[in-house]
């Protein structure tokens, strides 16, 4: 025994000593041996899978670290670990409901904060996991975002650093734009050195790939590579032909998305007012840098513009009480008195920015576009310090008259006010970081704003709903007005778009109609990319405004744009990602950082001990399990067994076990007499119907005593009706059928489909590609994990799921009627509970009775991936209140 308990010291020390190291080295006996990053873009919206596979070479089991960086707009959507065959998915929550976890985590020493801010354009995603001697483990993260237009082009951003020469390295970009594509060009640091020879460019009419396939020793050889490997950004740039002024609108599966960009109007002069920060903060480089810039923008000002110049501290100073012609003497003049402005004092925000909206009311030029730029280093120190106050007179100063935009200069900056500031009045705010290329960023910022097109743009969809930002108070050259939406009937022939704007003082309106069923509009890649376009812009419009609101209607909106970060697995800063690892249940959780936000330092790795002083929770509440015994709600099983145990300062450190999966472990305990005791979860219920609640975040699900034949989903008055055949021990549906006005008829198996309208037989096999068929009302849009079906204006989507061997499907009601009534084990909606306090049980008052529930962990197979995640189970009878007999059929 003492033998055995020196090892464990041994291999504790060994643990304690890895866990401070640098974690950034490379690690001679992990072997990267295939990393691949894919990225599709279609109709500007990317999708980016990073898939790395790493093999220990070690004959003991070691951390293995998948550490990646993305684009900061990106949302991060997938993550999942495979293990020895087991894969284990990161699963997007709530942040209240994530929160005990990631508290946990930290109090534990763990990687807490899986994400975190890299400079000014890039977020750091980094885990780790143990893995066994000789054992490989697959690490694949996904990530969503909209490219934005700036200056003319779009930038698709990927980063690769896999700190190690990899012998099977793959890039694939493969960009999709229906109008065609304008230009493209691959440019950074990836494609420096010998690395260019390792770059391919394919381009056809609305198609381009790019491939980047690097030899090991070529990835060894670039401007920021070395012996560890690739370290750096591949850029690609590029825009698409704009053949019409009216824009490009997309539509699939009826949602659609207005990007319009028109180049063919002229150019409005503008008034542009610069009130510049000069207090004692930014002395030295801000101050040159600044100076710097200045001399550069006014050199780029059109002689029909007009433009003022402001400085401040304590005081304010004008350079020209009013605005002035950037006629060759006058630039000259500004450009002295640039060249002489020196920092001193405090920071008086308040009067500044009051002279400078002045400065433009009192001369106003009809025709023109009114801009103010405002760039600080600092809180208000001087004058009115309220930020509530300043806010308050500034809007009321500009009054929607023109816009403010705040240039934020360093991380000292109060950067929400700022924002806010600026999202009050039309405008946006921008951070400029402290780097030596400071003056070229303030420049670029003016470059995107320098040529005003039009004003007061408003676009109209009278076909359309929950739609995104539609007013916009000016639109720039090189940039581009993003609009997405539902289309109310999807079953309509065409659908209109219309913009309103004012062109050099006059009424312009652009009006374009455009054939919804036009086959070209649906990419074969991804029928539902349009869709999470929409999901995406609506959440980050949603979060933008989060800043303007106050009350019910910011809450409201708060739990809108939540509730889409849940249904669509986004990570957003109102959602975390849990992930569990398979060590004994370890929990990690992935924030979404807020900008200029710097994470905090975990504490060292230590176990929490369990209440009594004896053994460690390696979590609590993980995925909604229950915490140790006298936490609410503790369940589990007990078991003991005689693995021997190291002491040591009054803690324990437990022998792993090898007989139970470390992914059901709860807890581990000693007992008096020397034996380990073992809490493990409860199971995963996997065939459990989910029911999303109107105004809680946490589902309801019921179990069916499954019999042969069930009433799935019925609309009477329409004639459609969905049923589902099961098979007895086994999970989810071997058969589905549909039945649609009588003559419409679609049967679906695990192996086929099978559709006839009286005249037309279609048969489609799973597997053989993205096809999609249409007859009269009905849609058909097959994939290799699922098929969409739409039925006038009911669509379903049925995920094809294999599993432990069995093949299933499993049915996910995705649009319906609001007034239409439906019946079937699918056909409750609107459904509201309370959860009751106090109860010695959970009980949960629904449809005006008390039913008392528990709290399970269960596969939500609405969505191919399947997620594990939680909800109340209550009795079917209490969300239906009738009978399981009701629900049978006798034929599908």
């Amino acid at each position: 025994m003492m033998d055995r308990a020196a090892l464990w010291l041994i291999l504790l020390a060994v643990f304690l000593i890895s866990a401070t190291s640098d974690p950034v080295k490379k690690k001679q006996d992990v072997d990267i041996y295939s990393f691949y990053i894919n990225s599709t873009v279609t109709s500007r919206y990317a999708t980016t899978v990073i898939t790395s596979r790493v093999a220990n070479t070690l004959n003991e089991s070691q951390e293995i670290q998948f550490e990646v960086k993305i684009p900061k707009n990106a949302f991060i959507s997938k993550f999942r670990m495979t293990i020895e065959g087991t894969t284990y998915d990161g699963v997007v929550k709530g942040k209240e409901e994530a929160q005990q976890q990631y508290n946990q985590a930290v109090s534990r020493g763990q990687s807490a904060g899986l994400v975190k801010s890299v400079g000014r354009t890039l977020e750091d995603f980094k885990t780790s996991v143990t893995v066994a001697a000789f054992s490989k483990v697959t690490f694949e993260l996904t990530y969503e975002e909209l490219l934005k237009r700036r200056l003319g082009k779009y930038e698709l951003l990927i980063n690769a650093q896999p700190m190690q020469p990899v012998a099977d390295f793959k890039m694939d970009v493969h960009i999709q734009e229906k109008p065609g594509i304008s230009f493209l060009e691959v440019k950074g640091d990836l494609s420096t050195g010998d690395l260019t020879n390792a770059i391919k460019t394919t381009r056809a009419d609305k198609d381009a790939w790019v491939t980047f396939y690097p030899t090991q020793d070529q990835q060894t050889k670039c401007k920021s590579c070395g012996e560890n490997g690739l370290n750096g950004d591949l850029l690609i740039t590029y825009d698409v032909e704009r053949r019409s002024p009216k824009g490009e609108v997309v539509v699939s599966n009826g949602y659609f998305v207005h990007y319009f960009a028109p180049s063919d109007v002229p150019r409005i002069s503008k008034n542009v007012v610069f009130v510049i920060d000069r207090s004692g903060s930014m002395s030295g480089r801000k101050m040159d840098q600044t100076r710097v810039a200045l001399l550069r923008i006014l050199t780029d000002l059109d002689e029909d513009d007009h433009f003022g110049l402001i400085t401040f501290d304590s005081e304010v100073s004008l350079w020209k009480r009013e605005l002035l012609k950037a006629t060759e003497t006058n630039l000259e003049n500004a450009k002295s008195f640039v060249k002489k402005i020196r920092d001193r004092g405090a920071t008086n925000i308040n009067a500044a920015v009051l002279a400078g909206v002045d400065m433009i009311s009192r001369h106003p030029r009809e025709g023109t576009a009114s801009i103010l730029i405002l760039l600080t280093d600092g809180d208000p120190t001087s004058g009115e310090t309220n930020i509530e106050r300043i806010m308050a007179n500034v809007k009321e100063a500009i009054g929607t008259k023109f816009p403010l935009y705040c240039l934020g200069f360093g991380y000292d900056v109060n950067f929400d006010f700022l924002t806010k500031m600026s999202l009050e009045n039309g405008g946006v705010a921008r951070r400029i970081y402290e780097d030596s290329d400071a003056d070229l960023q303030l420049q670029g910022f003016y470059d995107e704003v320098a040529v005003p097109l039009l004003t007061d743009i408003q676009l109209k969809y009278p076909g359309g709903t929950k739609l995104t930002k539609t007013s916009f108070s000016l639109y720039f050259n090189g940039s581009e007005i993003v609009v997405s939406g539902q289309i109310t009937d999807n079953s309509v022939e065409s659908f209109t778009t219309e913009v309103i704007a004012l062109s050099k003082g006059s009424n312009v309106t652009y009006q374009d109609t455009i054939m919804t069923k036009d086959p070209s509009d649906v990419p074969p890649e991804d029928e539902d990319f349009m869709q999470r376009l929409w999901a995406y812009l609506t959440v980050k419009q949603l979060l933008e405004r989060q800043v303007l609101l106050t009350g019910q209607e910011k809450e409201d909106e708060n739990k809108e744009a939540l509730k889409l970060s849940l249904k669509y697995q986004f990570v957003t800063p109102l959602t975390s990602m849990v992930v569990t690892k398979p060590q004994e249940g370890e929990v990690e959780v992935a924030d979404k950082p807020k900008e200029g936000e710097a994470p905090a330092r975990p504490p060292a790795k230590m176990p929490r001990p369990l209440p009594h002083g004896h053994g460690f929770w390696p979590q609590q509440g993980q995925g909604g399990l229950p915490g140790p015994p006298g936490d609410p709600g503790v369940s589990g099983v007990l078991r003991y067994n005689s693995f021997p145990s190291m002491h040591r300062g009054g803690r324990y450190y437990i022998d792993p076990l090898q007989a139970i999966p470390s992914s059901a472990v709860v807890a581990h305990d000693i007992r008096p007499d020397g034996r380990l005791l073992t809490v493990l979860a409860p199971p995963v219920h996997d065939n459990v119907f989910l029911l999303d609640v109107v105004g809680q975040s946490k589902p309801l699900c019921f179990e069916v005593p499954v019999p042969h034949k069930l009433k799935l989903l019925q609309d009477s008055a329409s004639e459609f009706s969905m049923n589902g055949e099961s098979m007895t021990g086994q999970s989810g549906f071997q058969i589905i059928a549909f039945h649609y006005k009588t003559k419409h008829h679609l049967t679906i198996n695990t192996t086929s489909i099978t559709y006839h309208d009286g005249q037309n037989h279609v048969e489609f096999l799973w597997g053989q590609g993205p096809t999609q068929h249409t007859s009269e009302d009905v849609s058909l849009i097959l994939r290799s994990k699922g098929i969409a079906v739409t039925m006038g204006n009911i669509r379903v989507i049925i995920p094809l799921h294999k599993e432990k061997g069995t093949t299933f499907l499993w049915p996910a009601v995705q649009q319906q009627p609001k007034d239409v009534k439906f019946t079937g084990i699918l056909g409750e909606s609107g459904i509201s509970y309370e959860e009751i306090p106090g109860s010695q049980t959970p009980t949960l008052k629904l449809k005006d009775q008390e039913v008392k529930t528990s709290w399970v962990m269960v596969k939500d197979y609405r969505l191919a991936s399947a997620p594990v995640v939680g909800c109340w189970l209550v009795p079917f009878q209490a969300v239906v209140q009738r009978e399981l007999s009701d629900f049978t059929v006798t034929q599908l």
